[in-house]
């Protein structure tokens, strides 16, 4: 638990940090940090997946799932909902005097922000399975400065985020924890090149290479899922 455990303090400092400003942050200060987050992502999302691809069983399996969870997300239409309410949240509608409604409005953005993402849900695994921290302490700098921007927005009232991904991560982390057994090597080993790859898609969305709907990929991470399952099910049928 030391990788959500890190990630939940970074937003609370953030937060902290951020609502002493009292102002938004210049824009070519956001871009800049960004920009160093988006290498960032690149090196961690190319490193998992080359790290782990000659050690995969079906080496075309990850072609499949990309292909197949892309289509799947698309269809779902994952990231244009997400980001329809986002934005509908963002408008600040019928905001009072106090702020009260904009802060709703602002932590419930951060929630889903800091929640939703290859990083928040497959690094609490790989924390519960393998002891490796690297993509919950990645995920935990990224919110780290959202949790900064948005607070000195929205004010102290976004601290509140920390515990919604603590209780978030935790499920994962407890799940993978539980049927430890029932994940192989290598199912870990095929979910880790997929959500490295999901991962390098983030980081040239946020360096502006390419806008890449990355949620629209998430379904990809159920495809080895799915293989391994149903591999399982037909050796019993067979045996």
């Amino acid at each position: 638990m030391l990788g959500t455990i890190v990630n939940t303090c970074t937003i609370i400092l953030g937060s902290v940090i951020g609502a002493q400003v009292h102002r938004g942050v210049k824009e070519k200060y956001k871009e800049a940090v960004y920009t160093a987050l988006g290498l960032a992502c690149l090196g961690i999302g190319l490193g998992a997946t080359i790290r782990n691809m000659p050690n995969s069983e079906f080496p075309v399996l990850f072609v499949l799932a990309m292909a197949i969870g892309v289509v799947v997300g698309t269809w779902l239409n994952i990231d244009g909902r997400f980001h329809n309410l986002v934005d509908k949240m963002g408008k600040g509608k019928g905001a009072s005097e106090d702020g009260r409604s904009s802060l709703a409005e602002g932590l419930s953005t951060a929630c889903l922000l800091y929640c939703v993402g290859p990083l928040s849900m497959l690094g609490p695994m790989t924390s519960a399975l393998q002891g490796d921290n690297t993509l919950l302490f990645t995920n935990a700098t990224l919110d780290l400065v959202s949790s900064f921007i948005f607070a000195s927005t929205y004010g102290i009232g976004m601290v509140l985020a920390a515990p919604v991904l603590f209780c978030w991560q935790g499920m994962f982390y407890l799940i993978a924890k539980i049927s430890a057994t029932a994940i192989s090597d290598a199912l870990m080993c095929e979910l880790l090149i997929i959500g490295g790859l999901i991962i390098t898609a983030s980081g040239l969305s946020l360096l502006k290479i390419r806008q890449i709907k990355t949620l629209d990929m998430l379904p990809a991470l159920l495809v080895p899922v799915l293989w391994f399952v149903g591999k399982w099910l037909f050796g019993l049928i067979a045996a």
